[in-house]
């Protein structure tokens, strides 16, 4: 047999990474009806003025999704950086932590990714939400720590560091088969875990739900806007087109 290359070239390392996203939107697609939000139409295809940068930001809420926001940004054939999100935010109905991906590549050439569980409520005091979402994921935490393909990404952000969980999987690694499908296995692992718990889930009670709103945009807003990323994209496609996007990551366009 032929022995497979090591590292997979620019092109083919983004749309891996993007092929992993669309996995993962038909589970959700496949649980949720999801309507596309018509604020973002103008996103759907962009680009910086000299054309070197593309991208893309669709976005949907449903009878039980909030906000649910899938894009991307690079040109894999011009350049080693590119990014990519999957962020599902839930409504108020439940508790369950909000999920988000994103996947991207670097300007050394190795690949980011980011899985996590947004958390809805203080861990620090809740132990009980603490436990039953955050528990089961220590170990595959732990583990990854480990693994010598993977180096930890810690963000300069304090802010980003305070909203990112405390099992986050958030790793840089070489753009290989191996770490992509390692890439594949955490995200699949992740969406179907989540899935059980929306299932699952009790009800919020209805005197509760506007104060967990409220939170939750606060939350989305806050991650979108402080993102230390923004200053890059701005760089790229001018300070309107950026802000477009900030907004539409949070939802602050939508007509409700």
């Amino acid at each position: 047999m032929t022995q497979q290359p090591t590292d997979l070239d620019k092109k083919a390392v983004f749309e891996q990474l993007w092929e992993i996203t669309k996995e993962l939107r038909q589970k959700l697609e496949a649980r949720f009806q999801l309507h596309p939000d018509p604020s973002v139409e103008n996103l759907q295809q962009y680009s910086s003025l000299d054309g070197n940068m593309k991208g893309s930001l669709t976005a949907f809420s449903g009878k039980e999704i909030d906000w649910l926001v899938h894009s991307w940004l690079g040109n894999p054939e011009k350049s080693n950086f590119s990014a990519m999100r999957l962020t599902t935010w839930l409504k108020s109905h439940i508790q369950v932590p909000h999920l988000a991906f994103e996947f991207g590549t670097l300007p050394n050439g190795n690949i980011l990714f980011y899985i996590d569980y947004i958390a809805r409520t203080e861990l620090i005091t809740d132990l009980a939400y603490l436990d039953r979402y955050y528990e089961p994921v220590n170990q595959t935490f732990l583990k990854l720590q480990e693994d010598s393909r993977l180096k930890a990404f810690i963000s300069k952000s304090l802010y980003l560091r305070l909203f990112q969980s405390p099992v986050k999987l958030c790793y840089t690694g070489a753009p290989t088969f191996e770490t992509l499908e390692l890439t594949r296995t955490l995200a699949h692992e992740t969406l179907d875990r989540w899935l059980t718990w929306v299932d699952a889930a009790e009800p919020v009670p209805e005197d509760a739900r506007e104060s967990l709103a409220a939170r939750d945009l606060a939350l989305r807003r806050n991650g979108a806007e402080r993102d230390p990323g923004n200053k890059f994209v701005v760089q790229i496609l001018g300070s309107e087109l950026a802000d477009k996007i900030v907004r539409s990551l949070w939802g602050g366009d939508r007509i409700l």
